[in-house]
């Protein structure tokens, strides 16, 4: 099994947003899913809804943006 950053995407009601994304990103998103769906045994996932996840997770795992974060604002 392959261990990928995220795992299976919760069913819920998306929100609609307009995004241009590079060709090769898509393809590699649509590869994802299928490695994904592989994995989960879920069925195929559209490449869009891995967007909000990966986000997610980058944010959640980005440690200088949770540093910054805590770090209180200076008053000039």
């Amino acid at each position: 099994m392959t261990k990928l950053k995220l795992g299976p995407i919760a069913d819920d009601k998306p929100i609609k947003i307009t995004l241009e994304l590079p060709a090769s990103l898509h393809r590699d998103l649509e590869s994802y899913a299928e490695v994904l769906s592989r994995d989960s045994g879920q069925s195929a996932t559209e490449p869009i809804r891995l967007i909000v996840p990966m986000l997610q997770r980058f944010i959640a795992t980005d440690r200088g943006f949770a540093k910054a974060r805590r770090t209180p604002h200076l008053n000039p």
